[in-house]
């Protein structure tokens, strides 16, 4: 791709829009960013990793004038005597790698508030991909037979109500409203396939049109 473009793809539970990023990534010949955020921002805050993923896509009840302090905010929050919640940390140590990784080139990135991280970025394109709840109950019956069906709604339900709270909290903004996105996507509707290929024709109309 001549130009460089951003994706952020949020996403209801088991609406497959990993596994659509995953395909989108293929077509377009990009990477994918996803586990690979909490691994690296173990690494930059020698922190245990099995225990970020514990953490990954939480809000905590801390102070959000923490979030202000810049590049630094871990260790300058320490300095000022201020113990972080290590929700906190994960979050601006993650905000920190996105940034650095959405610099670096094209590239998809999944969940993690990135289209609020990289709000002033100029090649963002915003996603947010939801279903059916039928789809969505038997998506995540296939992927985790360990859950009993009686649970799987209930499952969901938290899940989305999880990740709501991660990004009402961190951004001051509403998680699924549609103008915090440039497309909003039923995959029940088109399939992961049929949804991939659609964002990549969209996303490839795009391209061509700032190349002009």
């Amino acid at each position: 791709m001549a130009k460089r473009i951003v994706i952020t793809i949020a996403r209801q539970y088991g609406s497959g829009g990993r596994e659509i990023g995953q395909r989108l990534s293929e077509l377009l010949g990009i990477p994918l960013y996803d586990k690979e955020l909490i691994t690296e921002a173990a690494s930059r805050g020698k922190l245990d990793e099995s225990v970020l993923t514990l953490t990954d896509e939480t809000s905590a009840n801390s102070l959000l004038y923490t979030l202000a302090l810049g590049s630094n905010a871990v260790g300058a929050a320490m300095r000022f005597g201020y113990k972080m919640p290590l929700n906190d940390k994960l979050f601006i140590l993650q905000s920190e790698v996105i940034k650095e990784y959405a610099k670096a080139g094209s590239c998809i990135i999944i969940g993690r508030c990135a289209d609020y991280v990289l709000r002033e970025d100029e090649s963002l394109f915003r996603v947010f991909i939801y279903g059916d709840l039928p789809h969505r109950q038997a998506r995540v019956a296939e992927r985790h037979p360990e859950i009993k069906s009686s649970a799987i709604v209930d499952t969901i339900n938290k899940t989305d109500k999880r990740r709501a709270s991660y990004y009402n909290f961190y951004t001051g903004g509403k998680w699924g409203r549609y103008d915090n996105y440039d497309i909003a996507l039923n995959s029940s509707t088109l399939g992961i396939e049929g949804t991939a290929r659609l964002l990549f024709s969209a996303i490839k109309g795009i391209t061509e049109d700032k190349d002009k």
